[in-house]
């Protein structure tokens, strides 16, 4: 056992503001204590604090970033990015000075990669390496063709296909769209028509990421090499598609979805997707306040500006 007071942000109800209590934390078994440093202001986070919380008072905050304290499963100073397991969302969260948490809510933070980053990153960067990694099963020396490459989650699922061993990455963008922000990622840009026609010099490629769906999602199929597969995770470029069935079955290809809901996370996860997005060299517009300015990071996240509140103010 092992414990910490310090300044807590606790939340007593619908309507009433936060209050910075001192309070101890108490680690007890399979738990890890963590000095905090970040946290992010989420939706989950402004619901607890309207009121919706499992009990009162209650400290919210579900995700953020520290230094170990102790733990059965990192060495203390150990950086750390916490997420999950009901953190501030069904047990008290990590808007104060310390904070305990279960061990599998907490993640190595990667050396490459800057705190903010990670906890803006961390929402996309695992819907990429799910995509990647988990569904296409990416493999080293394989050929990947990773479709809306300029989006966010197109970027990183380039990065984490290099990160898994892909010899070559193809990014698909519309016509007269800039690339400028996804060049360093891939080898080769190949365009994309106002009616989803790709270009016919993508070559032949093992996997694809498809980002786009639509008419997009059937010009890739005709280019994957024979038992290769497709991983569906989005269709702003329409719902529906076009599969020939003929080049599906004579070619043993797979249509694979990419359903985030269903998935569960190995460990190891959280850590790996971080470090495989680390090279994408993300550079998040962001605000950090004190932490006694929470009432307005909780008013600014409204707008699309991401809000954090650096805990160690306190």
């Amino acid at each position: 056992m092992s414990s910490r007071t310090g300044a807590t942000l606790r939340c007593h109800g619908p309507g009433q503001q936060l209050k910075a209590e001192e309070l101890e934390v108490v680690a007890g078994p399979e738990e890890t204590l963590v000095e905090m440093r970040l946290a992010a202001v989420t939706q989950a986070d402004r619901s607890v604090v309207a009121g919706k919380q499992p009990t009162q008072p209650f400290v919210p905050g579900s995700e953020g970033t520290g230094v170990v304290v102790t733990s059965s499963v990192l060495e203390a100073g150990t950086p750390v990015v916490i997420r999950g397991e009901g953190v501030g969302v069904t047990r008290p969260g990590l808007w104060g000075r310390y904070a305990v948490v279960p061990d599998a809510a907490v993640h190595r933070l990667p050396a490459t990669l800057d705190p903010v980053a990670a906890l803006v990153l961390l929402t996309p960067a695992l819907t990429a390496h799910t995509a990647v990694r988990r569904v296409a099963g990416v493999l080293e020396g394989e050929t990947v063709v990773i479709t809306g490459i300029t989006s966010l989650v197109g970027r990183l699922c380039a990065a984490v296909a290099r990160s898994a061993g892909a010899t070559k990455v193809i990014g698909l963008a519309r016509l007269g769209e800039s690339v400028d922000v996804a060049a360093p990622l891939v080898d080769q840009i190949v365009r994309v028509d106002e009616l989803g026609q790709i270009g016919r010099e993508l070559p032949w490629c093992d996997a694809a990421i498809d980002t786009v769906g639509g008419p997009v999602t059937s010009g890739v199929l005709g280019h994957i090499t024979p038992g290769g597969r497709v991983a569906v995770l989005g269709y702003k470029a329409g719902e529906f598609t076009t599969i020939d069935l003929h080049q599906l079955i004579g070619r043993d290809l797979r249509v694979l979805p990419v359903n985030l809901q269903r998935t569960v996370l190995e460990p190891g996860a959280v850590s790996q997707a971080l470090a495989d997005v680390a090279p994408a060299q993300f550079r998040p517009d962001v605000e950090v306040l004190p932490a006694d300015r929470v009432a307005d990071a909780l008013d600014r996240n409204a707008l699309d500006r991401r809000v954090f509140l650096d805990l160690s103010t306190f």
